[in-house]
């Protein structure tokens, strides 16, 4: 799959089969259109195409309105986002930067400049309630006129359900953000999980007998944050078992920057600059500020004897790195 960072220059134009959105999450909504346009780029013998936004549409207005509150938790970062429309069959993504010159942009400029230059277009589909251009203005209406201008099909995808309710980017948040990963793997088709590289932290973790495996989140807003019991793929043939913070570790920093620590039982090895995949099993309790450091390993301590319990009672195949769980 290419990436390309806004869009691809001349020599890398090529007709596609395109769908356009934030695909934050990738659940089994995205996937049916994204079926739908592996379907079409085979047929007319085109390359199938994704435009995203970085940062999300939401999340720029927010901060343009100073209140950056109002912007939308994220399901997936960058990274995960682009895995997993590469398992989607998508031959090329473009990752167009959301901003001020971007948001300004009429929708008849978007058309032409984006969809008909830039991307060479040839089959267009969207969701049933999209809308582009400044101010949201244009519509699926107008994307059908200037389609038959310019020689693209446009075809709208009605709502994907899950028991009768739309699947949606809300709606797994929502299950993220109450701690229901059974609901959220439901919408999303597979369980919840956040993979990077592992990074240097203050290793704080391995003098209190904690030591973590830390990714970075490049999104200040996750749509879920606390203590979690989790499995780790990456590092062995099996998952190994641990336990999990996602958070910005109040107790120690508190410093904005949000970091997913991962302790993995029994584990002892290096794996730095490794990449590994943190999936996402129970929540324990939220992410708390404690009095002093005693305090915070005590609450550690319990967070792992809970994790512990819970691979025993649930017959869980992740396994300790010296299966001694």
């Amino acid at each position: 799959m290419k990436v390309f960072r806004g869009l691809p220059n001349a020599a890398s134009r090529a007709p596609c089969a395109l769908t356009i959105g934030n695909f934050d999450g990738v659940h089994r909504g995205h996937q049916a259109l994204l079926a739908r346009v592996r379907e079409a780029a085979d047929r007319l013998g085109v390359e199938s195409a994704v435009m995203t936004f970085e940062p999300h549409p939401r999340e720029f207005f927010a901060t343009m309105a100073g209140d950056p509150s109002r912007a939308p938790t994220r399901i997936a970062n960058l990274r995960d986002k682009l895995q997993a429309l590469d398992d989607n069959g998508v031959d090329r993504v473009i990752v167009e930067h959301f901003n001020a010159h971007f948001a300004a942009m009429p929708p008849q400029e978007f058309i032409e400049k984006v969809l008909v230059d830039g991307l060479h277009v040839k089959w267009l589909m969207v969701g049933d309630d999209f809308r582009f251009g400044a101010k949201r203005a244009g519509d699926i209406a107008m994307l059908a006129e200037a389609g038959r201008r310019f020689g693209f099909a446009v075809h709208a995808l009605p709502a994907v359900l899950n028991d009768g309710v739309r699947i949606s980017s809300s709606a797994v948040r929502a299950a993220l953000a109450a701690g229901d990963f059974a609901a959220a793997a439901a919408l999303l088709g597979h369980p919840y999980s956040i993979s990077g590289h592992v990074v240097h932290g203050r290793k704080l973790g391995r003098t209190i007998g904690y030591p973590t495996l830390n990714l970075r989140v490049a999104h200040k807003h996750p749509a879920t944050t606390g203590i979690f019991v989790v499995q780790v793929h990456g590092l062995a043939d099996r998952p190994l078992a641990g336990v999990a913070s996602m958070g910005v570790r109040p107790t120690v920093e508190d410093a904005g920057r949000v970091l997913l620590e991962t302790h993995v039982f029994d584990y002892g090895a290096q794996a730095y600059g490794r990449v590994v995949r943190v999936e996402f099993l129970k929540k324990l309790r939220d992410e708390a500020k404690f009095d002093d450091l005693q305090a915070l390993i005590d609450a550690i301590d319990r967070d792992a004897d809970d994790a512990r319990a819970y691979f025993k009672q649930s017959g869980n195949l992740a396994i300790s790195a010296t299966d001694r769980i």
